[in-house]
Order: C-alpha cells, then sequence, then structure tokens
C-alpha cells in the first residue's frame, strides 16, 4: 500500500522508532519516497532501508527545523506534519502542499491539541507539543468520489445532486464541468449538476497541484472528452506515466492519441464496443462503469 509511508512519521514522533515496507501503490509513474526520509532526518530521526522497510529511530524526541521541500508533495506535507507535533521546538515547511487533505489533516491534529497555522497555504508552522490527547472529528468528504459522480452525470447527459460535499474543494473542477455546459448549483454542503439532456462540450485540462485541476480528475475528464461535442485535450504535469488507462480505452475503440504529457482526444460521440478491461491503478477502475452506458453489448 501507498499508504504505508504516511504512517512512519507518528510512529517516530510517538514512540521513537518505527518500522513500514517500502510502499507499492498505483502504477501511475515514479513516486519516491525521497521527500518524506529527508523531512524526517531534518527533524532528527536516522533513517535506514534494510530488506524492503524503512526504519526510522531517534533519541529522545524529534527537533524541529526549518524544511524547504524540493517538490510539492502532499504525502510528505503529511508525513512531516504529523512528525512536527511532538517534536521538540518549532518546525516550518516551506513550499507545503495545500490540498484541502492536508488542511483536514491539520485540522484533525489541531482537534488532538496540536498546534498549527498556515495549513492551505505553502507554509506551514507547526509549534512541538509534548503530547496530544482523543477528540471526535469528521473527516472530509472525499472530493475526487464527488467529482467523479459529477463527471457521470456530465457524461450521460443527466443531472445529479451530491450531498455531505465541499464545493470549495472542487472549484477547478467545477470550473472545467461548466465549460463542458453543466448548469451547476452548489450550497454549504451539497453540489448539483443538470446538463438539460444535452450533449457536453470538449474541453482543455491540465493538471497541476493544488488549487489547480487535480491529477485524481484526469482519467474521468478523458471520458468525458471522449463523448462531448469538438475537440479537447489532457495535459497530465504531476505524474509522468498516467495515462496508462488510454490504451485500456482505445481497446473499445476510443481512438485517443498520446504525446508526450498529452492525450488528444477528437472524435465524436459513438457507442464504445464492449471489451475485457485491466485497470493500471485504481482510479481506473471507476473509469469503465462511467463509460457502461454507451457500450455495446
Amino acid at each position: 500500500m501507498r499508504a504505508s509511508i504516511w504512517a512512519l512519521g507518528p510512529l517516530v514522533a510517538r514512540f521513537g522508532q518505527g518500522q513500514v515496507s517500502l510502499p507499492g501503490g498505483c502504477t501511475i509513474g515514479a513516486r519516491p519516497v525521497d521527500l518524506h526520509i529527508s523531512g524526517l532526518e531534518q527533524l532528527g530521526a536516522t533513517i535506514k532501508l534494510e530488506e524492503g522497510y524503512v526504519k526510522a529511530s531517534v533519541d529522545g524526541r524529534l527537533k524541529g527545523a526549518h524544511i524547504v521541500m524540493d517538490k510539492v508533495s502532499v504525502g510528505a506535507t503529511v508525513t512531516i506534519m504529523c512528525a512536527a507535533t511532538l517534536a521538540e521546538g518549532t518546525t516550518i515547511i516551506e513550499n507545503a502542499a495545500r490540498e484541502p487533505e492536508i488542511v483536514d489533516t491539520a485540522n484533525f491534529l489541531i482537534t488532538l491539541g496540536a498546534k498549527i497555522s498556515g495549513q492551505g497555504t505553502d507554509r506551514i508552522v507547526i509549534e512541538g507539543v509534548e503530547r496530544l490527547g482523543g477528540g471526535v472529528y469528521r473527516v472530509l468528504p472525499d472530493r475526487i468520489e464527488t467529482g467523479t459522480f459529477l463527471v457521470a452525470a456530465a457524461i450521460s447527459r443527466g443531472k445529479i445532486i451530491c450531498r455531505n460535499a465541499h464545493p470549495d474543494t472542487l472549484d477547478a473542477v467545477l470550473a472545467k464541468l461548466r465549460d463542458a455546459g453543466a448548469d451547476i448549483e452548489v450550497g454549504e454542503d451539497w453540489i448539483s449538476l443538470d446538463m438539460h439532456g444535452k450533449r457536453p462540450k470538449a474541453v482543455n485540462v491540465r493538471t497541476a497541484p493544488h488549487p489547480a485541476f487535480p491529477t485524481d480528475m484526469q482519467a474521468q475528464f478523458t471520458l468525458l472528452n471522449l463523448v462531448a461535442e469538438g475537440t479537447g485535450f489532457i495535459t497530465e504535469t504531476v505524474f509522468e506515466n498516467r495515462f496508462m488507462h488510454v490504451p485500456e480505452l482505445n481497446r473499445m475503440d476510443a481512438h485517443a492519441e498520446i504525446k508526450s504529457n498529452t492525450v488528444y482526444l477528437s472524435r465524436c460521440w459513438k457507442n464504445f464496443l464492449a471489451h475485457r478491461l485491466w485497470p493500471p491503478n485504481l482510479f481506473c477502475i471507476s473509469k469503465p462503469w462511467v463509460l457502461g452506458w454507451p457500450v455495446l453489448p
């Protein structure tokens, strides 16, 4: 599991040591753990890679540090932030990830007694505390799940209301759906989409770290463009190997073309051919389902 590395920071902060297996995760390109390791080392941890495991230890408590991340990383930001909550002194994370999940994690830790500020910006400040307590916290709704249902409704020319949603976490996605012709309304905790029976229009998408268009919604919009009026392209800038779903779609007669980090989608809507598919990662599993109704038996 990719998430195994996320447990290392809390383990070494709480117990002074931790061991997790080197993570796997979805096949979407290089996903090194060097930023996690570097961050923990700057906090004073000793890291060893042995027999497929990452082992971290520290004598006493971790020490606060000023950490400048080489690139934006959601996972590394979480690892460092969690570890720093129990470190001595102040930790500053520069070039931190700004995703809603970072804000949610920080707010959860604050509920338990952590002292964190700046979450949602590229500079997070953590004042270390000696211990955390218990608490009750409601986790942020999954914005990618919400976005996937919205795109499914747009592809089907239908309508949908997603409740228990946070519209403010989906600004870039909602903007592209409006460009595609969707009539969208939002409330405090709901989003409605109505295509009024109309076929969506093709849109151009470029992924980037939050608050830009999320890479985890890229494949869904690939499908939308395949059934849309006009031509569109999807450019992926976060991962270098995240078009592995495209060859599978072409097996269904999609005729999408990949050039470098961009996939071009210009063919007008047609019935896709039914085919047994092999999704290369978790996010791709839902994509054939989204296309289910235009598929011929």
